[in-house]
């Protein structure tokens, strides 16, 4: 595992070791070093959540494997930033090597809008989202159903990413728009 800046300065405290102990009973798979700051929640279907070595969960991030069929999985040496939210009705996969910043928001569903039904009585439409490995999503991105995201990608703030983007590429905007590529 390189240390990068972020890991070189973790405190391992004997909250950080509870809290990681308690996970690695409730969550499908747990991997070794994984650091869960306070208030990270593990929502509804804790066992389809597979977490890999040596991830970082901020404060305040919420991972939601939403029924009984959903899944959530986050590679190796991902960070995952300050209240970013996973909601996952379908698949949810981040690989490798990720930093995800701080308020970003991935759901892999979205609901039917028909004139003659209530909008709460309406069911879901759902698409999973891959995110490739060494990717990097800034604050308040928010991914939606059926993207995929290619290695080495770079997505903007606040970007609203609605299409694959595609290896090494930067988006940002709303919709999300290629606006250059990594050198």
């Amino acid at each position: 595992m390189s240390k990068n800046q972020l890991r070189k300065h973790l405190k391992w405290s004997l909250g950080n070791h509870w809290r990681y102990w308690r996970n690695k009973q409730r969550i499908g798979h747990c991997g070794e070093g994984v650091f869960f700051e306070r208030d990270v929640q593990l929502m509804r279907f804790p066992k389809n959540i597979s977490i890999a070595d040596y991830v970082v969960l901020k404060s305040g991030a919420k991972l939601c494997a939403c029924n009984a069929t959903a899944h959530i999985s986050i590679g190796k040496n991902t960070t995952i930033g300050y209240h970013t939210f996973f909601f996952a009705s379908a698949k949810i996969v981040v690989g490798d090597d990720c930093m995800i910043a701080p308020f970003v928001y991935f759901v892999d569903s979205d609901h039917n809008i028909q004139r003659d039904q209530l909008m709460n009585q309406q069911g879901n439409i759902t698409a999973p989202i891959k995110v490739g490995s060494d990717v990097w999503i800034g604050t308040g991105a928010k991914i939606l159903k059926g993207v995929t995201i290619g290695d080495g990608a770079v997505v903007a703030a606040g970007a609203l990413v609605k299409d694959d983007v595609a290896p090494y590429s930067i988006v940002g905007g709303v919709p999300a728009k290629k606006i250059s590529e990594r050198t």
